[in-house]
Order: structure tokens, then sequence, then C-alpha cells
């Protein structure tokens, strides 16, 4: 159950149903300057808000406010230029990576947003039900659905293609906030059979390149870490590429009795951020087994 509301001039999405949290519809990838006019517009909302919660911006990594917080991350690449990113700031494998794409015939480009990106994010993203052990989100989903999703923050959004001849075969869609500080990788997805020709490195480089040659300084992949699970395929991925865990704290500012009650109790955190991390793990392991062989029945089916 949620809802989009106007606060600010910023989209604000509110979900829950015994605890009503708040957040940017654009978290992590835009920021507030002045918490204080977004909370009393938050306050004197229609809608039932228990809890607003919002991120500090990258360099800034101390706490500026004195609401009450936890620490979250960033996974962020520090970004001078691109020669200096390609000769020291990554690893070797990953470099030779990138340089299989090229040798592979792999163009990547900056590309506009229009329907014939749309039609080849469409077909990258129906390539497969499963992804790396679990559903994936974006298959079955029509055209305009399509067109809906990739055509928000169009204003503040960078494009970047992956192609095989004329073909999609990998994406970025690339969000800088409005100080162009930072860039975070809203959507980056290659398709699973071209995984031999390392779209996803070649896009990479290429967004590094985007972000120098705009002088914005920090490219952010999502979070280092989620939760208690420290190490991932997907964090040593970004490991070799350069990235590294940069905690930031996170805001959590009651609005209500219920509010206060929930962040002290904890109930602002996931389910699954109360469980140990070796049950989680074999959860993990369960899901992905169990993901993997309904695909492979699926495939001998057909």
């Amino acid at each position: 159950m949620s809802s989009l509301i106007d606060v600010c001039k910023k989209q604000v999405r509110v979900a829950g149903r015994l605890v009503r949290t708040a957040r940017l519809e654009a978290d992590l990838y835009q920021f507030i300057d002045d918490p204080e006019s977004m909370l009393a517009e938050l306050r004197a909302s229609k809608t039932r808000i228990d809890l607003f919660t919002f991120i500090q911006r990258l360099p800034d990594t101390a706490p500026k406010y004195s609401y009450p917080m936890i620490w979250d991350n960033f996974a962020a690449l520090h970004i001078t230029t691109f020669e200096h990113w390609w000769s020291n700031q990554i690893g070797f494998k990953a470099r030779n990576k990138a340089k299989q794409a090229e040798k592979r015939k792999v163009v990547v480009r900056e590309i506009p947003f229009d329907d014939t990106l749309v039609k080849g994010i469409w077909e990258v993203y129906n390539e497969a039900p499963i992804r790396q052990g679990a559903p994936n989100a974006h298959y079955g989903k029509d055209l305009q659905t399509v067109y809906r999703e990739e055509a928000t923050f169009l204003d503040s959004s960078i494009f970047i293609g992956a192609f095989l001849e004329d073909s999609l075969i990998g994406f970025i869609k690339m969000v800088h906030d409005e100080t162009r500080t930072q860039a975070g990788l809203m959507n980056i997805v290659s398709m699973i059979r071209h995984r031999d020709k390392a779209p996803s490195n070649a896009l990479i480089a290429q967004a590094v390149k985007s972000c120098a040659e705009r002088g914005i300084p920090y490219l952010v992949y999502s979070r280092f870490a989620y939760g208690k699970k420290q190490r991932s395929s997907l964090s040593d991925f970004k490991e070799r590429n350069g990235f590294q865990q940069i905690d930031v704290p996170r805001y959590y500012v009651p609005l209500t009795f219920a509010g206060r009650a929930a962040f002290r109790f904890g109930l602002h955190k996931k389910f699954a951020d109360h469980l140990p991390e070796p049950l989680l793990a074999k959860l993990r392991e369960f899901r992905s087994a169990w993901y993997n062989r309904k695909s492979s029945s699926a495939t001998e089916t057909l």
C-alpha cells in the first residue's frame, strides 16, 4: 500500500500499513538540502505519515543533522579523470573484461531516450524470467509499462547502451543529483546470453567517462552492503571496478507517536534485518536453487 505526494517540488512515496514511512521517490539519487521545510510540509499533509527517512549525499559522511539516524552506505567511486580510473582504480580483471567487450565488437555509447531505446530495453528485460537465481521483476512487462518506468527523472538522466551490431544487449540508466555531485546507476542490465562479451564492464567504463566529462565527482552503484549481507558476487564486481563502501547517515524523523515507537523498537527495518546472517545465507541459497530448478524445468518443457 503506497502513494505518491508532492512535497517541496519533489515526489515523496508513502508506504506501509502499520507504520507509514515516507521517503523521496528518487531516494539514493536525489537529496534534501532543507529538511526543515520538507518536514513542515509533511506535517501539514493530509496523508498520514509516521516516519520520514532521507539519506545524506556525498562527500559529507559526518552527520550534519541532529535527527535520529542509522548508518547506511553507498558503493561509490570517486572520479577525477577516466585515465586515472583506468590506470589506478580498477583491477586487471575488470580492465581486461572491458577490453574483451571491445574486441568482441561491442560498441558502447550514450543514447537519447526514445521509442527505439525503450524497445531495446524491453527486449533486454524479457530475455529470461530468472536472473541471478531470483525472479526477474521486469520480465513480462509490456512496452507501455517499460516506457513509463524508464521515463522518470529524464531531466537528470543519462542513458548508455551496449550494442552488438544494431541490437541493444545492455544498458545503463544513470541519474545525477541536483548539484551534479554524484550520479547513481538506477538501472544496469545486460543480456545473459551475451555475458561472454562482458557488456556490463564496458557499460561501467562509459559511465565513468560520462561522469568525468561532466565533472561529476562520484559515481554510485547503489549500496555496497545490504543489511547483514556484506559480500556477494555483485559486491565483488563493484570492487573490481573501483567502487568502495562509503558509510553515510540515514535519518529517520518521527512525525507521530507511532513513528517514535516504530523507530525505537526497530520496526523501520525489514523483517529480514532481524534474522541472523547465517540463516539468511541459507535461505538465499535455497531460493536460488529453487528458482534455477524452476527455470530449468520450464526450458525442458519448451
